[in-house]
């Protein structure tokens, strides 16, 4: 009988709480669904000010994403206040996990703010060819956590956005035109402003490269076995691996055809008596 007392004493007990903490739970429930609500609104704007915006569409989704997850951690630190949870309790939680999510996590956390910086400051956009972390390609992709590049011979390189960031960049399409540096050595008998014309000419007969700067050609250097001329001409981006194809290969066919000599190494083996 004394136990069915206990029984009876731990059910009043229980719908007492229940009582007391349910205007708390509709509440709470009200409060999540509705909250739910006004964040799918508050996206739906957010999607059409991007749209009416000509931002990079990386930063557009990852803004987009951003906001939504905020909305919804301080929907969830709402509701479980709502229950009666204490808020100091729930920021320390809240501050625990996060440095426990932190140091796990050092590595991508990096490539993250990396990524953020990278869409913010913009060294360079989809399309750009670039150097970096010793890799040469185009830019295909632009995440979060890394870029795709393209590479000349059509690889996809995956480089991390906190190497990016912290790292060198070269931008070869950040400027709409490209100086090229041609280097070639000609024989000590050849006649140096014979092949400085021939160069130039090329320069003038390819629509390609720039008048203005003008295509300019000067002694570089002399080698232990030719005379080294430099040969420097702008070309606009689009076309500046068409002009230097052209220079190299017309550089051989017009020096054949004026007997202008293009030494190349040799080695003369002397049979022993």
């Amino acid at each position: 009988m004394k136990e069915l007392e206990n029984y009876q004493e731990y059910i009043d007990q229980a719908w007492e709480w229940t009582l007391g903490i349910l205007p708390n739970l509709i509440l709470a429930i009200v409060l999540f669904f509705g909250g739910l609500w006004v964040i799918r609104f508050i996206n739906k704007f957010v999607r059409k000010f991007f749209d009416k915006k000509d931002y990079d569409e990386t930063l557009e989704s990852f803004l987009q994403s951003f906001i939504s997850i905020a909305l919804k951690v301080i929907l969830f630190v709402l509701v479980v206040t709502q229950l009666g949870v204490k808020t100091s309790s729930l920021v320390a939680m809240i501050g625990a996990a996060g440095l426990a999510i932190g140091l796990a996590l050092q590595g991508s956390l990096a490539n993250f703010a990396g990524g953020v910086l990278i869409l913010i400051f913009k060294p360079f956009k989809v399309g750009d060819w670039i150097s970096a972390q010793g890799i040469d390609g185009a830019v295909k992709e632009i995440s979060i956590f890394n870029t795709k590049v393209s590479t000349f011979g059509n690889q996809i390189a995956i480089i991390p956005n906190g190497q990016l960031s912290n790292g060198n960049i070269v931008n070869y399409n950040m400027e709409n035109t490209r100086r090229n540096k041609f280097d070639v050595g000609i024989g000590y008998g050849s006649n140096i402003k014979v092949a400085k014309d021939i160069l130039l000419k090329i320069c003038a007969d390819n629509p390609n490269i720039l008048t203005e700067p003008a295509p300019e050609v000067y002694v570089g250097a002399l080698g232990d076995s030719s005379v080294n001329l430099t040969l420097r001409f702008w070309a606009n981006n689009d076309v500046f691996w068409p002009a230097h194809f052209y220079v190299v290969e017309e550089t051989k066919l017009r020096f054949d055809e004026a007997g202008i000599e293009i030494p190349f190494p040799q080695r003369v083996v002397h049979q022993p008596n």
